[in-house]
């Protein structure tokens, strides 16, 4: 994931900002890492550079 995502990216759960934490970074990629929500404190991780932005309950 590209950290320029971040200027459009919100929570799916109640469109509140979501906050970027990287656990890998490759040159201008996120390849690891989390998103996280503190309006309704959830996280939406990040595997192989892409966000899994699904609702909780839906996530597998």
């Amino acid at each position: 994931m590209r950290k320029e995502l971040m200027e459009i990216l919100a929570c799916p759960m109640c469109k509140g900002p979501l906050t970027l934490r990287v656990e890998v970074e490759e040159g201008v990629e996120v390849v690891k890492g989390s998103l996280h929500c503190a309006k309704c404190r959830e996280s939406y991780p990040i595997e192989d550079s892409i966000p899994n932005l699904l609702p909780p309950a839906l996530r597998v």
